[in-house]
C-alpha cells in the first residue's frame, strides 16, 4: 500500500528537475487571519503549479515502451502543463484534453510546452481523454487517481515538514485528493501532533459530503471560480488515504477565495489563482476556528498554482477588503 516510502523515491526521482519552493511567514497576514501564517508557495514553482511533482514523478516512473505512443491527461489545466513538460522532457507527445471554459492562460501554457489541446464540456474529460487512449494507444495519466501521482504531490509535504518542523496546521486545497493524500502522508508521517485540513469550494464538498455518506459521493458539475478544483467524485484510490490522514474539509465561497486572492496579491505580494487561494478563504471565513486555532500557532497554507491571466486580475478590483 501507499505510505512515506514511495514519497521519499519520488523526491529522489524529482530533484534534478524541480524546485524546492520555500515556506514563508507572511507577518502581514497575522493579525487578519489570527494565526502565524505560513505559506507554500507552488505558484513559484515549474510550470507555476504543484503539479508537475505528480506528472513528472509518474512519468519518469514509466517504462520507455509504456510512453512510446505518447500520453494523454485530462485536467484543468495545471496537470495538463505538469504532463506537457514532462513529455517534452521525455521526448514524447502529449495530447491535454480540458474544459473549454478553461482560463486562456492554461491553455496557452499548454500549447506551448508543445502538447496537443482538445478541448470539450468539464464533465467529458475523462471521458474524451479514455477514447484517445483506445484509438491511438496514448498512455493516461491521470492527474490524481494514481499512487506516483500522490507520491510525487507528496515531496511538497515532505518539504513542509523539514522548512517548518513546528507547524500546528497544514491547509490543503483539495479536489481528487492527490495534493492533499501525498501531503497528509508525508506531514504526519514527520509531524504526527500536525494536522492537515482540507479546504473545497462551498457547492463541490465532495470529499466532506462522502465522508458523511460513509462511501465516495458523484455530486452534479457546478460552477466555481475555483476552476482547479471542479473534480466530482473523490478519487479511489486517494479517499482512504485522505480520510486516514487529514483532520477534517472546510467549505469556502467563491468570494472568500477572491478575497483571500486580494489579500494574498496586495499584503503578502504574492500573485496565486483563485483555487490556490482557498485556504486564505477558509481562515477569512473563520473555519479553522473550529480546531482552535490560536493566535501563537503556525499554520501553513499551500499555495498550489499561480496560473492566472490579467482578466482574472482585473475582477479583483470590485473585490472589496474589510
Amino acid at each position: 500500500m501507499f505510505g512515506k516510502q514511495d514519497i521519499m523515491e519520488a523526491r529522489e526521482r524529482l530533484a534534478p528537475y524541480i524546485y524546492q519552493t520555500p515556506v514563508l511567514h507572511l507577518q502581514n497576514l497575522d493579525d487578519i487571519l489570527g494565526c502565524r501564517v505560513y505559506i507554500k508557495p507552488e505558484c513559484m514553482q515549474r510550470t507555476n503549479s504543484f503539479k508537475i511533482r505528480g506528472a513528472l514523478n509518474k512519468m519518469l516512473s514509466m517504462p520507455k515502451e509504456e510512453l512510446e505512443n505518447g500520453v494523454v491527461a485530462a485536467s484543468s489545466g495545471n496537470h495538463g502543463k505538469g504532463v506537457a513538460f514532462a513529455a517534452k522532457l521525455l521526448g514524447v507527445k502529449a495530447t491535454i484534453v480540458i474544459p473549454d471554459n478553461a482560463p486562456q492562460v492554461k491553455v496557452d501554457g499548454i500549447r506551448k510546452l508543445g502538447a496537443e489541446v482538445v478541448q470539450c464540456k468539464l464533465s467529458e474529460r475523462h471521458i474524451i481523454a479514455g477514447q484517445l487512449s483506445e484509438r491511438y494507444g496514448y498512455t493516461i495519466i491521470h492527474p490524481y487517481d494514481d499512487y506516483q501521482i500522490i507520491a510525487g504531490q507528496g515531496t511538497l509535504g515532505l518539504e513542509i515538514a523539514e522548512q517548518l518542523p513546528d507547524v500546528n496546521y497544514v491547509v490543503v486545497p483539495i479536489g481528487g485528493g492527490g495534493l492533499i493524500g501525498g501531503v497528509s502522508v508525508a506531514v504526519k508521517s514527520q509531524i504526527p501532533k500536525a494536522q492537515v485540513i482540507g479546504a473545497e469550494p462551498y457547492v463541490l464538498r465532495r470529499y466532506a459530503m462522502s465522508v458523511e455518506a460513509g462511501e465516495r459521493v458523484n455530486l452534479e458539475e457546478q460552477k466555481s471560480v475555483a476552476d482547479a478544483l471542479l473534480t466530482q467524485k473523490p478519487g479511489e484510490r486517494n479517499y482512504p488515504i485522505v480520510t486516514g490522514n487529514v483532520a477534517g474539509f472546510v467549505g469556502v465561497k467563491d468570494e472568500s477565495m477572491l478575497k483571500a486572492m486580494k489579500l494574498l496579491l496586495m499584503e503578502g505580494k504574492i500573485l496565486a489563482e483563485p483555487s490556490s487561494c482557498i485556504g486564505i478563504g477558509a481562515a477569512l471565513q473563520g473555519e479553522l476556528q473550529k480546531w482552535n486555532v490560536k493566535k501563537t500557532d503556525k499554520v501553513c497554507f499551500v499555495v498550489s498554482g499561480g496560473n492566472v491571466g490579467l482578466d482574472q486580475i482585473k475582477k479583483l478590483e470590485e473585490v472589496e477588503l474589510e
